[in-house]
């Protein structure tokens, strides 16, 4: 017997993703890893952190953790300010069904 599926609405997650180095990662010489912010869909967070980790690993980049601080809603909540640039990213996910790749730092070693 098949299960009643009720539609649940594509929603936009803001993802904090870990990468190590990788061959073709894009990467600037010398970096150790680094870290990305990332708006991804998914009818829950489970899902855009899979969709976003498989976009990743396709475009050659090594996700290796990965931490989400919810949706717009659950950010302002939060207390978190977001502005005119960041919200029109986040539908642009949202319009796209896509991962938004919003900033990239890389990380270097501490040379002491």
């Amino acid at each position: 017997m098949a299960k009643d599926k009720t539609s649940r609405p594509q929603q936009v997650f803001t993802l904090l993703i870990q990468i190590g180095r990788k061959d073709g990662d894009g990467l600037p010489k010398g970096a150790t890893g680094g870290a990305l912010v990332c708006y991804a869909t998914g009818v829950d967070e489970a899902e855009a952190v899979r969709e976003a980790v498989a976009v990743l690993k396709k475009a050659d980049v090594a996700p290796l953790d990965v931490t989400g601080y919810g949706t717009v809603e659950e950010r302002e909540a939060g207390g978190h300010e977001i502005d005119d640039e960041e919200r029109a990213l986040m539908q642009r996910a949202l319009d796209d069904n896509a991962v938004i790749v919003a900033q990239m730092t890389p990380f270097f070693e501490d040379k002491k």
